[in-house]
């Protein structure tokens, strides 16, 4: 018997041909809808930090491009641009992740950000250098007791989780995406 027999053989029966399933009423998978929402929570986890983080940041130029010097990797100047650029580009993805547009490739990028936060951090944690990350402020030296670097690498490790569950399975409940393209619509 194919497939489809077996759909409308479901259909014939008394009762509506409904049959004891694991599905909702609209046919999607219990695990489908919970996986739609775990989506919306890892957006809005990792796009709302972003925001905040970006948006503490961009008001405050030199003291944004000072924490990225701080951490001595790249040279001087290039460590100011960083600074400056970053808290643009965190509040861009941010929004992106917020509202739910191209949320696999804002996903990715804020993934990437984690990253580089997680290795920028371990590196002046190994090196010994006492800074504040600079995450949601202006960063800069720190006396070697006020360091946190174990929870700022916990954190950035659970907000590059969020974006990794993003990048396999960008789709999520109220995003944008499903209003602009009809392949990208929860089923």
């Amino acid at each position: 018997m194919q497939p489809a027999d077996v759909a409308q053989r479901r259909e014939d029966e008394p009762g509506g041909g409904r049959v004891a399933t694991d599905e909702t009423p609209t046919g999607q998978s219990r695990g489908r809808v919970a996986g739609l929402w775990i989506g919306l929570l890892a957006r809005l986890v990792l796009g709302g930090v972003l925001l905040v983080a970006g948006a503490l940041k961009v008001g405050h130029p030199l003291a944004a491009a000072r924490a990225a010097q701080a951490y001595e990797i790249l040279p001087f100047e290039v460590a100011g641009v960083v600074g400056l650029a970053l808290p643009v580009v965190e509040i861009l993805l941010g929004a992106l992740l917020v509202l739910g547009l191209f949320t696999r490739a804002a996903a990715l990028g804020g993934m990437i950000l984690q990253l580089v936060f997680i290795a920028a951090i371990a590196s002046v944690w190994a090196r010994g250098i006492s800074i504040d990350c600079g995450c949601f402020g202006s960063g800069g030296a720190v006396a070697p007791e006020d360091t946190q670097y174990g929870w700022d690498i916990a954190r950035d490790v659970g907000l590059a989780l969020c974006g990794l569950w993003l990048v396999v399975r960008p789709h999520s409940r109220f995003a944008l995406d499903s209003r602009i393209s009809p392949e990208r619509t929860p089923a």
